[in-house]
């Protein structure tokens, strides 16, 4: 194992309240240091990582993190038990607060090596996966899922799923309350073609009250989290948290309690700053970091300049954090 994650740093079973969605291509580290300046108590979870790339690949590329990050979560592709168990053993020494397996990602690619949503068809699987992986780490193990794929869509059948994954030791389950259509949708469409059954995670909720059930799906304001908080354990939020971050910035004070002052766009863009430049001191390019601040830039004059700023001419200067500073000024009083 590569030294530089062996040190164990042990954190608190977290909170899943309020969550940001694991987003391939999108929550990389850079992307969830970011969200992490707008929200102190948002779980945040990496883009899928699948065992065989922690296995066979760059491990430390792939479990690397900084601190600030927590409370953080890895979520592992994969469908060999024993290879999971590696996985967590992995995640739980880099220091991750939680590792949960994907049964919710419909892509052909994945599919074919027996990963994400098609394994909700194999539940008695995934129980072993979770048993093994449980049987390997002290951190939470959690599972994301749909509430279905085309074939295997009654409600029954959900509930034999998370029965059969229950039993494994499983206690807390992330709900995409859609089913997945596993050929003729992209994984795009996959978001938004299958209708959202609030419904059905409501029913999945009250049939098993002992379970932690987070609800994923469509979920845009602040407002409709606090709705579906009645009702639900947690929400998760993936595209619109991406696309509109700074809703995040509302999250500890309206869903935490928390009494601290809700940070402007502009000093979240300041806080940046120093980890830009160390990002750009060893070597990095600030687009790696920038590409997901954009979302700050939405809904006052200066907005479109921003933007241009961070994703257009940041390729041309010579002086990036010039650049930024530039950027950062536009935020003032927004």
């Amino acid at each position: 194992m590569n030294p530089s994650y062996k040190l164990v740093t042990t954190h608190p079973s977290p909170s899943r309240r309020f969550s940001v969605a694991p987003m391939m291509d999108w929550t990389d580290r850079h992307c969830r240091y970011f969200l992490r300046q707008l929200s102190r108590h948002a779980l945040l979870y990496t883009e899928m990582v699948t065992t065989g790339a922690l296995i066979n690949g760059d491990a430390d590329r792939f479990l690397r993190h900084d601190e600030a990050e927590h409370p953080l979560a890895l979520q592992l592709g994969g469908s060999v038990p024993g290879d999971l168990a590696i996985c967590s053993k992995m995640a739980e020494a880099a220091g991750y607060d939680e590792v949960n397996l994907n049964v919710g990602c419909p892509s052909d690619r994945v599919q074919n090596n027996l990963i994400g949503a098609c394994l909700m068809g194999y539940p008695a699987l995934v129980a072993e996966c979770v048993k093994a992986m449980r049987d390997a780490v002290d951190i939470d193990v959690t599972v994301k899922h749909r509430i279905g794929i085309n074939g295997r869509d009654s409600y029954a059948e959900l509930c034999d799923f998370v029965g059969q994954v229950r039993e494994a030791g499983c206690r807390s389950f992330t709900v995409h309350a859609r089913i997945a259509i596993l050929e003729g949708l992209s994984p795009k469409e996959n978001r938004e073609v299958p209708p959202l059954r609030y419904d059905v995670a409501q029913q999945l909720k009250r049939d098993f009250p002992d379970l932690e059930i987070i609800l994923n799906g469509g979920i845009k304001t602040l407002d409709q989290c606090e709705a579906h908080l009645e009702q639900f354990d947690g929400v998760m939020l993936g595209r619109e948290a991406y696309h509109n971050p700074y809703l995040l910035a509302q999250v500890d004070a309206r869903l935490f309690g928390s009494q601290e002052p809700i940070i402007t766009r502009a000093d979240a863009l300041r806080r940046m700053r120093p980890y830009i430049q160390n990002h750009l001191d060893s070597g990095g390019s600030m687009h790696h970091v920038t590409r997901h601040v954009l979302g700050l830039g939405q809904g006052f004059p200066g907005a479109r300049r921003f933007r241009q700023l961070l994703s257009v001419d940041i390729h041309k200067t010579k002086e990036p954090m010039a650049l930024l500073d530039q950027a950062t000024m536009l935020l003032e009083g927004h």
